[in-house]
Parts: structure tokens; sequence; C-alpha cells
């Protein structure tokens, strides 16, 4: 699948907060796409299914699935998105969830800058298949 390419960023040039800038969308693209593509459905319902995926406790049980796969670069990547200091705070989410959801996200946005769009699809759809399908109807953001 080609992802838009009409970014011109370096992703080894960007901090960890920009990445998981670009990451967020990503994730969630990815998220809406497979949820469009289960077929009709209506809006609200759709929106909820999302949002049970793109929140801090999935992505945080998607960050344990994916973390002993990655190569020594994504895991550096993840690591320092999920160790950046963010001025916002996780909202109903544990601080823990919420690093590791930003980890993710650089990672996706890093990719996704380096053009690796079968990589981002590869680790996503493990990530996803690790979430337990209670969790994807608790906590959302």
């Amino acid at each position: 699948m080609e992802l838009f390419k009409n970014i011109n960023a370096d992703p080894k040039t960007l901090n960890s907060l920009a990445l998981a800038f670009i990451g967020d969308t990503i994730f969630d693209l990815l998220t809406r796409g497979m949820i469009l593509a289960e077929g009709n459905a209506p809006v609200n319902m759709m929106h909820k299914k999302a949002k049970s995926i793109v929140n801090a406790t999935s992505q945080s049980i998607m960050y344990s699935a994916i973390e002993d796969i990655l190569t020594e670069e994504e895991l550096a990547v993840m690591k320092r998105g999920r160790n950046a200091k963010s001025h916002t705070s996780a909202k109903n989410q544990s601080i823990v969830d919420y690093r590791r959801a930003t980890g993710i996200e650089a990672l996706f946005g890093y990719l996704y800058l380096k053009g690796e769009y079968n990589r981002i699809e590869e680790l996503y759809s493990i990530g996803l298949n690790s979430i337990p399908k209670g969790n994807k109807d608790e906590k959302t953001r």
C-alpha cells in the first residue's frame, strides 16, 4: 500500500515527539481504514471501534507484542519515543501506557517517513492481533 509520499522530512533529524505527531495520524488512518474495509456501518459505531484501538491502553499492549521483533534501529526509535518528555499528560490512562503509546506512534512516524509502508502494516497487524477482545471496549481517550 502506498501512503501519501509528499512529506519531505528526514526522520533521523526529527525529535521523538515530532515522529509521534505524524505517527499518531498514520496509526489512526490504518485503524480507520481497517474498520472501513469491514463494511458499511453506522459512523458512530465505527468511531467507537476506532477509539477502542487508538488509545494508550491498546497501544501499550501492541508495544509489548512487537518489542521483541523489532530491529535494533526500530527498537531505539520506539524507546526514544517512550522516554520523550511530553508537556501533555495522560487522560484516564496510566503514564506507563501513555508513554508506551507515544513510543508506538514515534516508530510508526519514523517508518512512514522512511517509506517503509509494508513494515508499518506488518507491525500494526501483529500488534492489533495482540489486543484481547475485551480490551477493545475499555478505556478510550
